[in-house]
């Protein structure tokens, strides 16, 4: 099969190493790695800063918090053009605009003056940051073929691991080292080694300037998943579902977004092509990774804030203790690549999940003291379970469309995960902000100082009772995140638990494949 967008000797390559993937696959996937590990880190790095924003801007941790959605707010706006801008302009010259935007935004960052000011370019910053991973994704399935996605997906999972291991540590040590700006400023060097290695690796591909940019499409799914975020998200800040600005912007965004599904659905080249959920296999993968990006990726902002807010850890120590996780699934993930292609996506994933809820499991348990020994045990079985979760759940989804739906359905999978990381991240902060304050912790008291340090003002008897139940109220957050990754597992029974075959005829056919 012959790939539109890469030179005539990909198929050759696949010919001759349908296992392995080759040098010249390699070279492509350094480069996309060094993108993607830019643009994860800065979101774990950035979840270690916030108490230091807090302190630094006098602001709320609900305001500071913006710094986070803001980021993750722009990149689901801009991953829905990510798929038409790669056929329109090429995929190369699109992921080096994206580097430029990024590193411009993180610049920018740097120079903040204020907590809005911060928010703004951290807007910026998601907007390119928004389009790596997708396009990189689409750059990796093309060059190494639909045969080996396994294998592709496991090296694109490499900033998954590093994010989880690098960024808490390299956010504590700059922070502590130096300052909250150079978060920001170490992407000034990367993103220029970045911008040399696309330019002259990244193979030059065809723009397909044929197909009519949907800008009815734009006009309704953009805005709509921005106004959609925007007002879950500030639902931590109100403290209300009830408030106009949560109620109006969400409904509003709903509303966008609805009118989207019926635009998509009678048009020829939509902005996002709804139809591919004809395809059975990416539709339970769509649903599965849904409920666990939720679950995960909420509860994985509350971890720093338990080590730093209720443990007193320095941004350092909570980076190290977050290590394990990333450990964890550095040990599977690797393995997971390799057996998707043999064996499906369901038996790993079923495997995966169970043992995320027994890492999780121990966090629901949490004192103020709790061994350090046993929160990293449960972090490195979690990383353990991600490994064989978070990657095989793209295989899934990517594996059964043509080369021609890659780009569109990459897209897809980028605005399912960041989607759902938003919602994730308000519904775990709104539950922890209420438990805080049925404890009566003053949570924008907390914010700017952190419970120990509020705690050490008390009596001993008092401040081990405002510890133990800011601990207790974590646990009780962390336990709702482990009934979701329960719940999870109903959808994830339905993945496919044998190698995919794919069809002789895909080449001539352009229509989703159908699972029955």
């Amino acid at each position: 099969m012959t790939s539109p967008d890469v030179g005539a000797d990909a198929p050759d390559a696949q010919k001759s190493a349908p296992d392995k993937l080759d040098a010249k696959v390699l070279k492509i996937a350094s480069v996309v790695v060094l993108g993607a590990i830019m643009s994860i880190l800065d979101v774990t790095v950035v979840s270690v800063a916030l108490s230091t924003f807090s302190t630094e801007f006098e602001a709320t941790y609900a305001t500071v918090a913006w710094t986070m959605t803001g980021y993750t707010l722009a990149l689901a706006t801009v991953i829905p053009l990510t798929g038409w801008a790669a056929d329109r302009f090429g995929t190369k010259r699109l992921y080096i605009t994206a580097l430029v935007l990024f590193i411009i935004g993180s610049v920018l960052c740097s120079m903040a003056w204020d907590i809005t000011s911060l928010i703004v370019f951290r807007v910026l910053q998601g907007f390119g940051g928004g389009m790596l991973m997708p396009l990189g994704m689409t750059i990796m399935t093309r060059a190494a073929g639909p045969e080996r996605i396994g294998r592709v997906m496991a090296v694109l999972g490499i900033p998954m691991l590093l994010g989880p291991i690098g960024g808490p540590i390299l956010g504590g040590w700059l922070i502590e080292s130096f300052s909250w700006h150079w978060i920001f400023l170490i992407n000034l060097p990367i993103g220029i080694i970045a911008l040399a290695a696309a330019y002259l690796v990244l193979p030059s591909d065809k723009a397909s300037p044929s197909e009519s940019f949907d800008f009815v499409g734009m006009l309704l799914l953009s805005p709509g998943l921005a106004l959609f975020l925007f007002g879950v998200s500030s639902i931590p800040e109100v403290g209300t579902v009830a408030s106009a600005r949560v109620l109006v912007s969400a409904g509003v965004g709903l509303a966008l977004i609805v009118g989207f599904v019926f635009h998509a659905l009678n048009k020829r080249h939509p902005l996002i092509d709804l139809r591919l959920f004809k395809n059975r296999q990416l539709t339970v993968a769509v649903i599965t990774t849904s409920f666990f990006i939720v679950a995960f990726m909420g509860a994985g902002l509350l971890f720093p804030s338990y080590f730093i807010q209720v443990r007193g850890n320095t941004t350092l120590a909570a980076g190290l203790l977050m290590a394990p996780q990333g450990i964890g699934a550095m040990l599977t993930m690797p393995i997971a690549g390799r057996l998707v292609d043999k064996i499906g996506a369901g038996k790993i994933v079923l495997t995966g999940l169970p043992l995320i809820l027994v890492g999780i499991g121990v966090f629901t348990q949490v004192d103020a003291d709790t061994p350090a020994w046993l929160l990293m045990a449960g972090l490195f079985v979690m990383g353990l379970g991600m490994g064989c979760t978070m990657m095989p759940l793209m295989t899934a989804a990517i594996v059964t469309l043509s080369n021609e739906q890659i780009a569109r359905g990459s897209s897809l999978m980028n605005i399912v995960q960041q989607t759902a990381g938003s919602i994730g991240t308000a519904v775990m902060s709104v539950v922890l902000t209420n438990q805080l304050l049925d404890r009566d912790l003053d949570t924008a008291k907390v914010a700017v100082q952190h419970i120990p340090e509020v705690a050490a003002a008390q009596p001993p008897g008092v401040r081990e009772q405002i510890l133990s139940a800011a601990a207790d109220a974590f646990g009780n957050t962390f336990l709702v995140a482990a009934v979701i990754i329960a719940v999870t597992l109903i959808p994830a029974f339905f993945l496919p638990r044998k190698k995919y075959v794919r069809p002789e005829a895909e080449e001539n056919d352009a229509a989703p494949v159908v699972m029955h």
